[in-house]
């Protein structure tokens, strides 16, 4: 395993940071955050993928895998910079507080950074060094940037239509059409490469004072791409797709505790023998970049690199899909080669897991993950999920962005099983009762204080569960469509009584 001290941290998005631009930012919100992490003892900051989501704003379906996302471009920092002035930010209307309305807020940011950008473009005009910066960035993030801007700007120009719905020599990308796009284009082109400027600046920013704070930076890595995605649409050898670029096959998991009918999460599936064939020269890249603006990566549903269930992308469901073997091995050899032995990787390693999936993660000594909401069943314990059975070598959590907060569990009573009945869910609180040796008055911090003292390297709480808070503050709920990803908290849900216990749980469990 890489090496890390004993600590612990909390789960939060930026989108989640107050902030009164319409969605959580990237600048001083997010410096206070730190500092509020510091103040609390905590030395890990994790987060979602943090790349520009498309249709549903979920950060598991990215237009990217190597963007950010300019949603989270801090407007206060561009004010600093010149690029927004106080006026311009008068104007921006009033935002909920509590929630983030993804299609508004982007429609008046977009026109907002359109303008920043279109400033910064005059400053480089007259200052050789603010181009040189911004030329030199270009240069260094060409392998993926180029791409990424043409297939922003044209994405545009077609009305947002998905890439294999553009007029074939674009989807196809004939050299022609590629050539005469890129001079057609060629502001808005360089108005997505500014943007991306605007993000990587601010954090990198954001990633050195958590550093000067002692404080790690856990990123997220989706398994699969989306299929509207700029590394689809760039390299469509590297996935399962036909002729005309439609998925073959898609992606999800079977039948199981969450949903009935399994998730059809429909993102094409790798083609692994091209990826084999360069060596694994795109994974390579995807996580060099991601480990260039945190410090350790969770890698979702890890358990795809031992099998992956393979859905024929005509089915409605997950239901009639198959196991199908991945090259894990041959996949995190050469990661190791190019990264050095100890990759800092987390295997996200929940639902179902197999032997091989096991051993494959043991191989390169990667921590696994331990949910404790996920020891607890109607009179029944797992083993497995109860913090004083975590080993060492691995990642306690409360719970995750996929679950329930922890008192939303209690007090509903059903987490993400409506068929249970009322006796079952009485007999559920009756265990963790049992088990926590409280009245659940007080069951996040119960929560807290188990996971903090398990034997686990690392323990992270969801930001909801740091705040005692119920299931109108959950994230997500995977398989079910709805209004996710948007909570928000604000600061004064902070308190110094939640500083000062966090703090103290934190010293007395030696983290």
């Amino acid at each position: 395993m890489f090496s890390i001290p004993r600590s612990s941290g909390i789960l939060l998005h930026p989108t989640s940071l107050p902030g009164r631009f319409g969605i959580g930012e990237i600048g001083p919100e997010a410096h206070q955050w730190l500092d509020a992490l510091h103040r609390m003892g905590q030395k890990l900051w994790q987060m979602l993928p943090l790349g520009p989501t498309g249709f549903g704003a979920s950060p598991y379906q990215s237009l990217s895998s190597f963007a950010g996302n300019p949603l989270m471009i801090s407007f206060d920092a561009l004010r600093n910079d010149g690029v927004l002035k106080p006026q311009d930010l008068a104007m921006i209307p009033a935002f909920p507080d509590h929630k983030v309305d993804f299609l508004a807020a982007d429609e008046v940011r977009s026109a907002f950074l359109k303008l920043a950008c279109q400033r910064f473009m005059a400053q480089c005009d007259s200052s050789p060094l603010l181009q040189h910066a911004f030329d030199a960035f270009c240069e260094r993030q060409a392998d993926w940037l180029d791409d990424y801007a043409l297939f922003i700007a044209i994405k545009a120009e077609q009305g947002g239509r998905t890439w294999n719905d553009w007029p074939p020599e674009l989807s196809m990308r004939h050299p022609e059409a590629m050539a005469d796009a890129m001079v057609r284009l060629s502001e808005a082109i360089e108005e997505v490469k500014a943007q991306q400027f605007f993000f990587f600046r601010q954090w990198q920013k954001l990633h050195a004072r958590a550093q000067e704070l002692g404080i790690s930076l856990i990123g997220d890595i989706p398994i699969f791409t989306a299929h509207d995605s700029a590394d689809v649409w760039a390299r469509p050898d590297l996935f399962e797709l036909d002729e005309r670029g439609n998925p073959i096959v898609v992606a999800g998991v079977p039948p199981d505790y969450f949903s009935a009918t399994g998730q059809r999460w429909g993102n094409p599936l790798y083609k692994w023998s091209a990826h084999e064939a360069e060596g694994f020269a795109w994974w390579k890249a995807r996580l060099r970049k991601t480990l260039e603006m945190v410090d350790i990566v969770r890698i979702d549903h890890f358990r795809g690199f031992a099998a992956y269930w393979e859905i024929p992308a005509a089915e409605p469901t997950a239901v009639n899909g198959r196991w199908v073997g991945a090259p894990g091995d041959a996949l995190f050899e050469a990661l190791k080669g190019e990264m050095g032995e100890h990759v800092p990787v987390i295997a996200e390693d929940l639902g179902i897991i197999t032997p091989d999936v096991t051993e494959l993660r043991l191989r390169h000594g990667f921590p696994g993950m331990k949910v404790m909401q996920f020891a607890f069943g109607a009179d029944t314990i797992s083993e497995d999920y109860i913090p004083e059975n975590y080993p060492d070598e691995s990642v306690a959590y409360t719970g995750t962005h996929d679950n329930d907060t922890v008192q939303g569990l209690f007090n509903s009573g059903v987490g993400d099983d409506t068929t249970r009945t009322a006796e079952q869910v009485e007999a559920e609180r009756r265990t963790i009762l049992g088990y926590t040796h409280t009245d659940g008055s007080d069951l996040h911090w119960d929560f807290i204080k188990c996971v903090w003292n398990s034997r686990s390297r690392m323990a992270v709480a969801p930001v909801q569960d740091l705040m005692g808070l119920g299931s109108e503050s959950r994230m997500n709920t995977p398989g079910k469509m709805g209004d996710f990803w948007s909570w928000r908290f604000t600061w004064d849900q902070l308190t110094p009584d939640i500083e000062a216990q966090m703090l103290a749980i934190t010293r007395e469990a030696g983290r």
